[in-house]
């Protein structure tokens, strides 16, 4: 089984901001990637590193990293 991805992005909420939590720390509310990847950044990852598409690091819930609003 592989390992769980490190940061959990939820669903959009009805302004379009998602949740954001790493290694089970919440981190707060991205309402695009600029602030995603500033909320990781502020967590520790090194963005040189990091892919929004990567699957092993970052689960999307409700859409992938082009969805930024509600359905």
């Amino acid at each position: 089984m592989s390992p769980a991805a490190r940061v959990i992005v939820y669903p959009p909420d009805a302004q379009g901001g998602r949740r954001v939590r790493c290694d089970g720390a919440i981190l707060g509310r991205a309402l695009g990637p600029g602030d995603l990847l500033e909320l990781l950044q502020r967590a520790g990852l090194d963005l040189d590193d990091v892919r929004l598409t990567d699957a092993r690091l970052i689960e999307w819930r409700g859409g992938g990293p082009a969805v930024w609003s509600p359905e």
